[in-house]
């Protein structure tokens, strides 16, 4: 496999890693690394599909994107950080301070700090949403208004895969002063770091995506953890067909089918809907990384204060979160953002990744279209995180 882009040269062995992936079923990915402020790794190889351009069969390229999904959860947090830091928001707050006609149904005492940190019970809709709502925002928007929670806010730790974005994002749109949360983000974080990541993708950039699809030789077994974790999420889903978990990820069962399709690219999901490149992804966590940029030296430490560590209710695993981002359990390697104690990220749906170590001074961005069954850090994108760890922590680099 002919590997694309720039490394300084000490990061050979990294790159030794990402070419293995691809003998091991990998098609299409990228790979950056931002160290000390410095994009020392910049890497892609393989090709992709876009049906839509017409297009079977294309190299991969430095700008190509990929659906991040819920990778650009972190994405999202940081927007709201962003505004807590400004004064604009408080996390302590009711969302109803911002929203009013969000205290419907019982919401009344939800707070900011509760929705980022996934502890709201606003994890799925009770109400059946129809497959092309989820593509308009303002159909969204109200049909999170007339729901509920499945439990009561703030007593129980469970994932939100969708809601979660169209709450957070729905903030930043009443508060900032921008016309859409999309406007909001490529103002404050894309421009002024010059990356290609969009919530909506333009016109002129839906033939750069990358058709994702299912990873054709699975790399995990049911031995590993992430084998035994997808399987039991399947079994919860089963088990359950009207219960929270199962409603999270299939009602409407568009959330699940449309993913390649025009309307969800150009649409604004932002909680799975980002589509961005490695080079991005490592930016944005170079940037938290070496110091506050992006958010001011007072409001970074939030991005790894934890607020919750609890067996999540939906995805049936315990997670750590703080104000947005997924923090590490250093006894799972599917769920190690780094090795230093300030590490924070998020995995996206079948194996992106992005996250940023302090500690380390350690950007990471990885994008693939092909998805695994992890569902927290693929098995690929572990052997990029270890092999960079090994030259960080041997004084290679």
């Amino acid at each position: 496999m002919q590997i694309q882009g720039q490394w300084a040269e000490p990061w050979q062995p990294l790159v030794h890693a990402f070419a293995a992936n691809f003998t091991r079923g990998e098609e299409g990915a990228g790979l950056a690394l931002v160290h000390r402020g410095e994009l020392v790794v910049n890497i892609w190889a393989g090709q992709h599909s876009n049906k839509l351009a017409g297009v079977v069969a294309q190299p991969w390229q430095e700008d190509t994107l990929v659906n991040i999904f819920s990778a650009g959860k972190g994405l999202v947090a940081l927007c709201i950080l962003q505004l807590v830091a400004q004064g604009k928001l408080a996390l302590d707050a009711q969302v109803a301070d911002y929203w009013p006609e969000f205290a419907q149904a019982g919401k009344e005492h939800i707070t900011i700090r509760q929705v980022i940190s996934h502890r709201t019970g606003l994890s799925a809709f009770h109400q059946h949403i129809a497959n092309e709502q989820i593509f308009d925002w303002a159909q969204m928007t109200q049909a999170i208004v007339a729901e509920s929670s499945w439990w009561e806010p703030g007593s129980a730790q469970g994932y939100s895969p969708f809601i979660y974005g169209w709450i957070l994002g729905e903030l930043v749109r009443r508060v900032s002063g921008y016309a859409s949360f999309n406007s909001y983000f490529q103002a404050q974080v894309a421009e002024p770091l010059g990356i290609s990541c969009h919530f909506g993708v333009p016109e002129n950039q839906l033939d750069k995506i990358a058709d994702t699809g299912p990873l054709k030789r699975p790399l995990g077994s049911p031995a590993t953890a992430s084998g035994a974790d997808s399987i039991m999420l399947g079994k919860i889903m089963k088990a359950d067909p009207r219960g929270v978990t199962n409603r999270a990820f299939s009602n409407p069962i568009s959330l699940m089918t449309a993913t390649n399709s025009r309307d969800w690219r150009s649409a604004q999901i932002p909680a799975a809907g980002a589509h961005a490149n490695a080079p991005a992804l490592a930016r944005i966590y170079g940037a938290l990384a070496n110091g506050g940029s992006l958010l001011g030296d007072t409001a970074l430490p939030l991005c790894w204060a934890e607020q919750t560590f609890a067996q999540d209710q939906v995805l049936g695993l315990p997670l750590r979160f703080s104000h947005g981002f997924m923090l590490s359990q250093h006894d799972r390697p599917d769920c190690r953002y780094g090795r230093g104690s300030r590490a924070f990220g998020h995995p996206g749906a079948g194996g992106c990744v992005g996250f940023a170590d302090p500690d380390y001074q350690l950007g990471f961005g990885y994008v693939t279209h092909r998805m695994g069954q992890s569902l927290l850090i693929d098995e690929r994108a572990v052997s990029l995180i270890d092999a960079a760890y090994q030259l960080l922590e041997h004084n290679n680099v």
